[in-house]
């Protein structure tokens, strides 16, 4: 009897993942590991009076407190393309997602040495979902309904930032130091805000894919 083909396995495999709800990102790292059919935040540090709770059944992230930090220590990545869902539980959640964080987090010095890609549907110019808070705002406001999952990715290569919401190009700039950002690093590591006690924010399905 013939060996299966590899390529055949993959897809039974992909096919079989699929089915348990496992969703698949040909060629991306998950951050956000999920081992013996649970998730885990192996690898991921805290700064900040906040945290996030992990359900480690659905791999959901819940913010609570704040304010604070929850980023990848285990790498730094230089060019990439990130891909994560979001979902706020009010209309003015606000949070973010923090790109190359030049250092370990230790004193909140990072947010002037890191671009934020803002969380918040009650945000105006580039406090607005999808922009580079204080720096760049996004062109259109591409969320869903308050409660509902979002859709992003984030391609940094580069100076070039662009930032998908739903798959609407919100931001597509040339990255420079401006507003709160006094200067930004070649590469460094990927982190998730938590603002407040208020109004949490959850995430789920953290991937990354470096680009050459």
């Amino acid at each position: 009897m013939k060996k299966p083909a590899f390529a055949a396995i993959v897809a039974v495999l992909t096919l079989a993942a699929a089915a348990a709800g496992v969703v698949q990102y040909e060629g991306y790292e998950q951050l956000l590991a999920r081992s013996g059919g649970r998730y885990e935040k192996h690898g991921w540090n805290h700064y900040g009076p906040g945290y996030f709770v992990l359900d480690e059944t659905t791999g959901v992230l819940k913010s609570e407190g704040g304010m604070g930090l929850l980023w990848y220590s285990r790498k730094m990545f230089r060019d990439f393309v990130l891909e994560l869902d979001f979902r706020c539980a009010q209309k003015n959640t606000n949070s973010g997602v923090f790109l190359r964080v030049p250092g370990v987090v230790t004193n909140n010095d990072y947010i002037y040495h890191s671009f934020e890609v803002q969380i918040n549907d009650a945000g105006q110019g580039t406090e607005m979902t999808g922009s580079a808070f204080d720096a760049e705002p996004a062109k259109l406001l591409a969320s869903k309904a308050t409660g509902d999952w979002n859709h992003l990715k984030i391609t940094f290569r580069g100076r070039s930032l662009k930032v998908e919401v739903n798959g609407k190009l919100a931001l597509d700039w040339l990255a420079e130091p401006r507003g709160k950002v006094k200067d930004f690093s070649a590469e460094g590591y990927i982190g998730l805000q938590n603002h407040d006690s208020i109004a949490p924010v959850y995430f789920r399905e953290i991937w990354i894919k470096e680009l050459d």
